[in-house]
């Protein structure tokens, strides 16, 4: 579509200065090289436009997690529209789409009540082209992925709009390091092969090895997850053998700036990515990455690394020149972009959205609670959050009566959205709990309750604890080993009602059921015995925040810094 001039503006003020870029040796000579007269250009312009952790944020997302750097943004209206702004008319046949997985799973009541089909169909109208799978494309299990990608109606709840049967992903999900481990063949296609004016272009798309940890273990089920450098390497080269030279890998795993750091920055990155992508060969050009729900643009050994935060509210848009005689990446620079409201929004993607609130029907805004103020997932300085603390006690509340459960705690990295002041509704809830777990009773003995909190030292993630749980920590102890935890001196002075744990008797715990299978590292709780499954932490947060109406923030006071 071709820009009006107050689009054009409207771009411009959202682009930032490019952050990273570099300029391979001896590019100069063919950078300056003027074709004869009817002979094609020497180089050749390609744009990728990037995404990643989407997680079906089709609607603008609330709170702080609808803002970055202060600026409004997201919702697929606006990313699409965004998406065709930087494509443009002249550039979009030069142009692909890709993403760096999470486009689905932990989603908002309107993707999630129809399995996430919406994000899927709106991502495929927005241009999307190519996609890696992430840890959450695995929510479900490998063969609800694949319905994902071939299309079909869901198994058990059938088609979400019968006059519209579910068709498959308008775009590739890639998997190279995901197996199958009964044919030790890759779940998806490890990579895939594009052309743009003849330049052949490999896009090698993973997830993080570390999978299996973080996901519920039935969604691995008959799979393995290999290293991504020697992945990564592998599908490069036999990139290579085909003759391509010009390879991008999209990455499910990345990194974290240090503080202060803005959207085209890389200050001090730190994480996973950073010696994955100094492993990678010098075949690959391009690392578009993702899973930590951050921002950077970075140049980490002569490879262009980026990450678009998450949610839609930027995309990153990446520029190369590829030697058409060699089909080399001779400069790559790159800028991360806000997806800003200021756009118009996209009547594709606006009717989409309609359909289906329309199918979802009344049952979102029906009210189950109301809050006195806000009650977010901020951490304290102890780890605690006034949200995670909530959800333990509606969990505790669930399940001491008929259970005899005495402590609940819940993995913070399952608390996905805040709550605001005022009335809770049904959809807002879902949207803070959306993973559907089961609620998980099971006795530990007082040292294997230790052994668990010392855990999270080695972890590196803190258990969110109900009201009956006090401890200290302290902070001159040493952690324990992923091996042996329980050899951690961090965890001091463990209360249940106020009593001390007797590291011989026997207590009732309950946590949702991604935690007693071990999900987040948390081995010690698949030690537990006496297992009972209850219903979902859905109905048990929901049934609190009705018991207790209006709920007022917990504090953060049950773990104390000693």
């Amino acid at each position: 579509m071709p820009r009006s001039s107050q689009t054009r503006a409207a771009l411009s003020r959202r682009v930032a200065t490019v952050a990273a870029g570099f300029v391979l040796a001896g590019a100069g000579a063919v950078a300056g090289a003027v074709p004869a007269a009817g002979e094609a250009p020497p180089l050749v312009d390609v744009q990728l436009l990037a995404l990643n952790d989407f997680h079906g944020n089709l609607e603008p997302p609330s709170g702080s997690s609808g803002e970055i750097e202060d600026v409004p943004a997201g919702g697929v209206e606006f990313l699409a529209t965004q998406l065709a702004m930087l494509a443009d008319e002249v550039q979009k046949p030069n142009t692909i789409t890709v993403a760096a997985g999470d486009l689905i799973g932990a989603s908002p009541l309107l993707s999630a009540a129809f399995h996430d089909e919406p994000t899927i169909e709106a991502l495929g109208l927005a241009g999307l082209d190519l996609a890696s799978v992430g840890n959450h494309e695995f929510d479900e299990g490998s063969d609800e992925l694949l319905r994902i990608q071939n299309g079909g109606c869901h198994p058990e709840d059938g088609c979400a709009d019968p006059a519209r049967p579910y068709e498959g992903a308008g775009f590739q999900y890639l998997s190279a390091n995901a197996f199958v481990t009964e044919t030790g063949e890759p779940l998806l296609p490890p990579y895939a092969i594009e052309k743009v004016q003849g330049m052949r272009i490999g896009f090698i798309g993973m997830t993080l090895e570390g999978t299996p940890d973080i996901v519920t273990q039935s969604g691995i089920a008959g799979l393995e997850f290999r290293d991504e450098v020697e992945t990564g390497n592998r599908y490069a080269a036999e990139l290579q053998e085909q003759g391509v030279e010009a390879i991008v890998v999209l990455l499910h795993e990345g990194g974290t700036q240090a503080g202060g750091g803005g959207i085209n920055d890389c200050t001090g990155l730190t994480g996973p990515v950073v010696d994955i992508a100094t492993g990678f060969s010098d075949a690959i050009d391009v690392v578009v990455s993702g899973h930590t729900h951050q921002a950077y643009n970075c140049v980490i050994d002569d490879k262009i690394v980026t990450s678009a935060s998450s949610f839609g509210r930027l995309v990153t848009d990446i520029d190369l020149q590829i030697d058409r005689a060699t089909g080399d990446v001779i400069t790559a620079k790159a800028a991360n972009v806000i997806v800003g409201r200021d756009v118009p929004a996209d009547a594709d993607q606006t009717e989409l959205i309609g359909r289906y609130r329309t199918l979802l029907g009344p049952i979102a805004s029906e009210e189950v609670g109301e809050t006195t103020a806000a009650i977010t997932r901020e951490a304290a300085p102890s780890g605690e959050s006034a949200l995670g603390n909530l959800i333990a006690d509606a969990q505790l509340a669930a399940t001491d009566d008929e259970q005899g459960a005495v402590a609940a705690f819940m993995n913070p990295g399952g608390v996905r959205a805040d709550l605001d002041a005022g009335p809770v509704t049904y959809e807002e809830a879902f949207t803070v709990q959306p993973f559907n777990n089961y609620l998980t009773t099971l006795d530990l003995t007082g040292a294997q309750l230790d052994c668990l909190l010392e855990q999270q030292f080695v972890t590196e993630r803190i258990l969110q604890p109900s009201a009956s749980v006090r401890y200290t920590v302290n902070q001159a102890g040493a952690p324990g080993t992923a091996a042996d935890p329980c050899t951690g001196t961090k965890v001091d002075a463990i209360t249940i009602g106020g009593a001390p744990v007797d590291p011989a008797a026997t207590y009732r715990i309950t946590v949702n059921s991604f935690l007693a299978d071990g999900g987040d590292g948390f081995s010690v709780l698949t030690q537990g015995t006496n297992e009972v499954v209850g219903g979902p932490d859905l109905d048990a947060f929901t049934a609190y925040l009705t018991a207790n109406r209006p709920t007022a923030p917990p504090a953060t006071d049950r773990i104390t810094l000693g």
